[in-house]
């Protein structure tokens, strides 16, 4: 009797002070409609394969302390990018528990992380996290077609969620649907035969060219500033080797390079990777190949900078319909909007001026 009387008194106590695991853990579902309990302070993060998320929680939180554990190719972007300068604490993150896409569960409990994001599309490897014990948070990249842009609005609503005192959901969706709008206003008269031809050059090496067809980023974002995907023909899913033939076939007034690769538009001009020839191709023919941008991640990506990367995308493809848009103030305004970061003009610009150490390691 003396023993259930002190349990019971035990107990009062415990709810008395607010302590029980109901309330001291949050629940969510994640891209995969995986239920996921969570501490309700969540204060060591890691992140396995889904490559531009940490620099989406930099600026989400605007810091990078929470950031316990990355991918090496997340830090080669942190390093060689304005994430890295903005938040140096982000550069003592570990990533030696992870390699390309294996993780090592034994390195990753030495990180002693409250919540683990991966990709969603590894389901078996959200399943070896659950079976060691990490609560895993599914996150997609292609649950909503590629779409880059409601991609990160779901990625901002979901942490928003995970973090409420750090919610910003709303305003993010707000700004990217504003920016998507007045694109779509400008380029939707656009004659079919004169909208500009396009290639996204995903990868490129002495012995690797792959693009975008129509299930990847690319498509959306030529459709999205009313350009036309030359390689929209692919049905691939995910980026696709080519070779030069088909590009000659092609033949691409516009080439956006991304950051997945280190090549830069002056090795199309001057023909210095392999032995390819792209002399004859418009787009070098007039000098209309660019470097997509690099600010917290590689742009080509959903990520925090998504709304700039649309209106440079489309300022670069029609120049004249977009005149009046000034890019660098237009960054810096929506960073201090939406994420209250400050940038000077030089940190804006450089997000238009990636070098191309940043494509290393793919």
């Amino acid at each position: 009797m003396k023993k259930l009387i002190c349990l019971i008194l035990c107990l009062l106590l415990l709810t008395g002070c607010g302590v029980s695991v109901e309330e001291n853990t949050r629940t969510v579902v994640d891209h995969d409609g995986v239920e996921v309990r969570l501490p309700e302070k969540v204060e060591r993060i890691v992140v396995c394969d889904i490559l531009p998320l940490p620099s989406v929680l930099s600026v989400f939180f605007d810091s990078a302390d929470k950031i316990v554990g990355m991918s090496g190719t997340s830090m080669g972007a942190a390093e060689n990018g304005l994430l890295g300068q903005l938040y140096p604490e982000i550069l003592n993150a570990e990533t030696g528990f992870i390699d390309g896409s294996t993780v090592n569960t034994e390195e990753l409990m030495k990180l002693e992380p409250d919540v683990v994001f991966y990709n969603a599309s590894r389901k078996e490897l959200g399943e070896q996290l659950r079976k060691a014990g990490f609560p895993a948070v599914a996150i997609s990249v292609n649950k909503w077609e590629y779409n880059s842009i409601e991609t990160l609005n779901n990625w901002i609503a979901l942490l928003g969620e995970i973090f409420p005192e750090n919610d910003k959901a709303q305003t993010v969706k707000a700004y990217s649907d504003r920016i998507y709008s007045m694109v779509q206003e400008r380029v939707a008269d656009i004659p079919d035969g004169e909208r500009v031809r396009t290639l996204f050059l995903y990868q490129y090496s002495e012995t690797n060219l792959q693009t975008s067809g129509k299930k990847f980023f690319g498509q959306w974002w030529a459709d999205a500033i009313g350009a036309v995907n030359v390689a929209e023909e692919l049905a691939t899913d995910n980026s696709v080797a080519v070779n030069m033939e088909q590009v000659y076939a092609w033949n691409p007034e516009l080439i956006f390079i991304t950051n997945f690769t280190t090549a830069m538009p002056e090795d199309l001009y001057n023909n210095t990777v392999g032995v390819y020839d792209w002399s004859p191709i418009a787009a070098v023919e007039h000098q209309r190949v660019y470097k997509m941008p690099l600010g917290m991640y590689r742009s080509y990506t959903p990520g925090a900078d998504t709304p700039v990367t649309l209106l440079w995308l489309a300022k670069t493809a029609y120049p004249d319909r977009f005149a009046d848009i000034d890019i660098i103030a237009e960054t810096k305004a929506y960073y201090s909007e939406v994420f209250g970061v400050e940038l000077t003009d030089e940190q804006a610009a450089s997000i238009f001026e990636p070098a191309a150490e940043a494509g290393g390691g793919f």
